[in-house]
């Protein structure tokens, strides 16, 4: 059994030529960015900044987003190096194929499938609740039986399907398509973030920095399951506040960030890849990490962080200075927002699965594509009802983590991946370098880490669950079904 057998660069770039599983070339380094903007800028600005602030970082909660940035910025200059010489549906999917081998190919697939997948639902919920609370504005108020989320008094989340089901359709009709709604709804969020800086300027109190490090104070230690693992392993008292408080703030404003890896899985979509890939992987994230930084920033200036919003702090920060108007916008604003969120994670959600019927590793009907929209539409359509289905009828509050921990596994694998393929294939044509190798890549891999043990230890008990089921599913189907190992090494070479 050699589970380690590899899929040459070479044939994954030819296999992108094959008529019946040809995606369209539609997307500019333009698209790209904006797709990366689209998914970034979500429930972590308009969510994460007041929990975050109130309870673990204070007014210095922006140093929480800068450094959670860092994290994702040198794994982005990896997705860079990868997605730029190898610029093929899948992601990290594809790179670990090039690189490890089919079973972390397989492994690192079956884990963006619960990273994109459950955070689309997540989103769908959050967006749920916003539209729920902007329709009880204007005096139609939906009842909680079908508009909350099951276990938190809700029965069946309608508006959270409905979205799902509309998205997945406007993904079906094609990827430019999707791309030009996106690039307005993108423009209508962004102007919502800068309207909270530049108008939130002008009601900052400079009391509400001091402390800008309010001093670390011990919290309640979580015991059993519920604990972070780097307490389990070392010992540590949970602390908030302080730089502890700011590191500890890191693991959970890191959701944030998630999804611009997304830009990767459209490789197969990009006009000129090896140039508009790194673009857009790397300029996405620049932008949004100063918009995330200047917005906690004027918001903790606006308000007390003791007294910020848990559930809107946005909206209600200008709400406590008087200017509820400005809060009604930001609101129009976030639900307009995480809508593109869910589209972008559920086109990223789609490719994977895509990539993996092409090989074979599910079955390779998944791969087809329409012949009129050139979308794998199969894949798109499973993938949405999966993702309805799951933001309608799932509980997700204690599964929300789980999308962290995905995310960071795959950063960290394709930054191995990087220092494994510059050994192994140093002959290929590289448009874009990593620079500092092994010196980034190492790093990398370290800041995933830490940032991984400071998630609760149920969550990497769940994720290894999720993990074993992968294993069986590909020791019963993948494994026989293979395409390199049907074909055989032969059939993979230029």
């Amino acid at each position: 059994m050699n589970l380690l057998r590899t899929k040459s660069v070479e044939q994954s770039i030819q296999d992108t030529e094959e008529p019946a599983h040809r995606l369209r070339r539609a997307l500019s380094a333009l698209d790209l960015t904006v797709f990366g903007v689209g998914v970034i800028i979500g429930t972590g600005i308009f969510v994460l900044t007041g929990q975050v602030a109130k309870d673990k970082a204070g007014p210095a909660v922006a140093l929480s987003f800068i450094l959670a940035a860092v994290v994702c910025g040198l794994a982005a200059l990896c997705y860079a190096e990868f997605a730029s010489t190898v610029p093929v549906a899948g992601s990290a999917y594809t790179f670990s194929y090039a690189t490890l081998g089919e079973f972390p190919a397989w492994i690192i697939g079956w884990d963006l499938i619960l990273e994109m997948a459950l955070g689309a639902a997540v989103v769908s919920v959050g967006w749920s609740g916003y539209f729920a609370a902007l329709l009880d504005d204007i005096g139609v108020t939906l009842p909680d039986s079908i508009a909350a989320p099951p276990g938190e008094g809700g029965t069946v989340n309608v508006p959270a399907i409905v979205l799902v089901l509309l998205v997945t359709g406007l993904l079906v009709l094609g990827v430019k398509i999707s791309s030009r709604v996106n690039a307005v709804v993108v423009a209508i969020k962004v102007a919502v973030v800068l309207l909270v800086i530049f108008a939130g300027l002008f009601f900052i109190t400079g009391a509400n920095y001091d402390p800008f490090i309010p001093p670390s104070e011990p919290t309640p230690a979580v015991e059993g399951l519920k604990a972070p693992l780097i307490q389990v392993i070392f010992g540590s008292a949970p602390v908030s506040f302080g730089w502890p408080g700011i590191f500890a703030a890191v693991a959970i404003v890191f959701f944030a960030y998630i999804g611009f890896d997304v830009v990767a899985t459209a490789a197969e979509e990009a006009r000129r890849p090896q140039r508009d890939l790194p673009i857009g992987l790397i300029g996405s994230l620049v932008i949004t990490a100063v918009l995330y930084a200047a917005v906690a920033t004027v918001v903790a200036g606006m308000q007390n962080y003791k007294e910020l919003s848990d559930e809107a702090p946005l909206a209600d920060a200008f709400k406590a200075v008087g200017h509820p108007v400005f809060s009604t916008f930001i609101s129009v604003g976030a639900v307009i927002g995480l809508t593109t969120v869910v589209l972008i994670l559920l086109l990223g959600q789609s490719r994977i699965f895509f990539a993996m019927g092409r090989d074979g590793l599910v079955p390779r009907w998944l791969s087809a594509v329409h012949p009129r929209f050139g979308t794998p539409y199969r894949s798109t359509i499973i993938m949405g009802v999966i993702v309805a289905v799951l933001a309608g009828f799932i509980p997700l509050a204690e599964l929300a983590e789980l999308v962290n921990i995905g995310t960071l596994f795959a950063f960290l694998v394709v930054s191995i991946g990087v220092m494994i393929l510059r050994e192994t294939r140093p002959d290929l044509p590289r448009a874009f370098r990593t620079p500092w190798v092994p010196v980034i890549p190492i790093l990398s891999v370290l800041a995933c880490l830490f940032v991984m043990i400071n998630l609760p230890v149920e969550t990497w008990l769940r994720f290894l669950a999720w993990m074993a089921v992968g294993i069986v599913i590909y020791a019963a189907y993948g494994y026989r079904n293979s395409r390199l190992g049907r074909e055989g090494p032969v059939a993979y070479k230029s």
